[in-house]
């Protein structure tokens, strides 16, 4: 399967818990190469010797997304690694302020996530880009949310940080296409990593432990959303343009 991901250059954010995780692991057992980025040292760290263990060709650089130092010094530092890059797939991000009104939201939490979202979308794309223009060639996925794009989302903060990483992705689609760079965003649904679980218990701490534990058990695994992303790698991907939408 997806037999052109083999010694594919593959930069992942987000590889250290959650979707970014399974995707990592998914991505190496293929035969890609990947640059393993996340804020998360000793998670991240888990992730690469965990997919190392099976032969993945892999490092880990510790990386804080809405910083431009840190994202300018490892994107080069990765991109250096790989000797070059032929896809991103950016998942990092955070979910904060769950279930607070708008009347009370407060402006540091608003902050933060859009910096990390929204921002840190911006930033990885804008020196990531910098590479894919230069060799006129790439992939790069970023990871909206229907959250963002259709509404529904239980935090102001990240309903918005989402619908602008959306909107990121359509623009960069109708402007990278010259460079041959193609551009998609995931919008995940319900999935069970580590944010969202926390996001259920802090939504519903009110409601009986078995209704808790019901939703969570609702949720889908992380390993079967890293199918989609690992098919938009590849190259029978090729057609496929905008975004894709999962359970």
């Amino acid at each position: 399967m997806y037999k052109d991901i083999k010694d594919k250059k593959i930069i992942i954010t987000g590889s250290a818990t959650g979707i970014g995780k399974s995707v990592t692991a998914r991505l190496c057992a293929f035969g890609a190469k990947v640059a393993a980025l996340d804020i998360n040292k000793e998670k991240g760290s888990e992730t690469v010797f965990n997919a190392v263990e099976y032969g993945g060709d892999i490092k880990f650089f510790e990386i804080d997304v809405k910083d431009e130092i840190s994202v300018k010094k490892n994107i080069e530092e990765a991109t250096n690694w790989l000797g070059g890059i032929e896809v991103l797939i950016h998942i990092a991000g955070i979910l904060e302020g769950a279930d607070t009104e708008i009347n009370n939201f407060p402006e540091d939490i608003w902050d933060k996530v859009i910096d990390v979202n929204l921002r840190g979308s911006f930033l990885v794309t804008k020196y990531v880009s910098k590479v894919m223009i230069k060799q006129n060639s790439g992939v790069i996925i970023l990871t909206a949310s229907g959250a963002g794009v259709h509404g529904g989302s239980s935090s102001y903060a990240y309903g918005s940080s989402k619908g602008g990483v959306h909107g990121l992705s359509l623009v960069l689609e109708q402007n990278l296409s010259k460079y041959n760079i193609r551009v998609n965003d995931v919008l995940p649904g319900s999935v069970k990593t580590p944010l969202k679980v926390k996001n259920v218990k802090d939504t519903h701490k009110n409601n009986d432990k078995l209704s808790v534990d019901q939703r969570i058990e609702e949720l889908v695994s992380p390993d079967e959303i890293s199918k989609v992303y690992a098919f938009l790698a590849s190259d029978e991907a090729s057609m496929i343009k905008g975004s894709i939408r999962t359970k």
